[in-house]
Order: structure tokens, then C-alpha cells, then sequence
């Protein structure tokens, strides 16, 4: 995936959304707003409900547990997919280390539009599952 390709494209190389079909990855990304931060901003704080996803468009963030620096993300990648489906805490801080542009899916719009599309609710509760199964097989 390159980081310059398609919202359509950027949704797909989501494990979440992998497996949604192009008419369904079409209404997902019609949720999508492209948003510009500077550097320095914390975009979600570890331990505060999450509201919103993200994927890196372009610039480069920090992932933090705590004061350990676990990850980075830069352009394609993304962060804060469980927010999408659950009123759970952050897992961690992730803050912008340079000026980024971001693509958002606010949980409120997600939560609208599975709603009133049950198959695409259908099919995410599913992969869902399926990568629970997946991790509980390999512990």
C-alpha cells in the first residue's frame, strides 16, 4: 500500500476492514476527514475513551505506554481502531513528532453507519472474531 494511494486502498490495509467489500469500503471512507496537526500535538492519551481512528497520510507520530517509546507510525499506517468499536481506554499516547496529515473516522459517524448498515456491522463483528481467535491461538 502506498501511503499516496487511495482512502479506499488505506481503509483495505486495515486488518479490521480487510475484508469488507468495495461497495462497503466506499461507505466507510465516505466517514473519512482529512485533518493537519503540528508537530508536538498529542492526538489520543493513554488511558481517555477514544472518539476517533486514525491513518497517517504523511508526517511521523510517537506510540508511548507509559514513558516507553513502543512504536512509530508514519504514512499508511494507522492507530486507534478499537476506539471504533468500543468504549474502552487507550492502550497509549500517541503524539505527532512532526507536522502530520491524518485521515479521521469519528466513532460516533462509525457507530451511525453500522447502524443503519447491518451487513457491514455483520462482517466487521466477524473479522473481529476472528482475529480474537487468532490471538487467543497463539498464547
Amino acid at each position: 500500500m502506498t501511503p499516496h494511494g487511495s482512502i479506499n486502498e488505506r481503509l483495505a490495509g486495515v486488518p479490521l476492514f480487510a475484508a469488507l467489500d468495495r461497495k462497503h469500503l466506499q461507505q466507510l471512507a465516505s466517514l473519512v476527514t482529512e485533518v493537519d496537526v503540528a508537530a508536538g500535538r498529542e492526538l489520543i492519551h493513554e488511558g481517555e475513551v477514544g472518539h476517533e481512528f486514525f491513518i497517517v497520510v504523511d508526517g511521523e507520530a510517537e506510540v508511548r505506554i507509559g514513558d516507553r517509546v513502543v512504536a512509530r507510525r508514519g504514512p499508511g499506517e494507522y492507530f486507534g481502531e478499537i476506539a471504533l468499536l468500543s468504549n474502552r481506554p487507550r492502550t497509549a499516547t500517541v503524539t505527532a513528532l512532526t507536522a502530520m496529515r491524518l485521515q479521521v473516522i469519528s466513532r460516533r459517524e462509525f457507530q451511525t453507519m453500522l447502524y443503519e448498515n447491518p451487513a457491514i456491522a455483520t462482517e466487521l463483528l466477524a473479522i473481529a472474531a476472528d482475529r480474537v481467535a487468532d490471538s487467543e491461538a497463539v498464547h
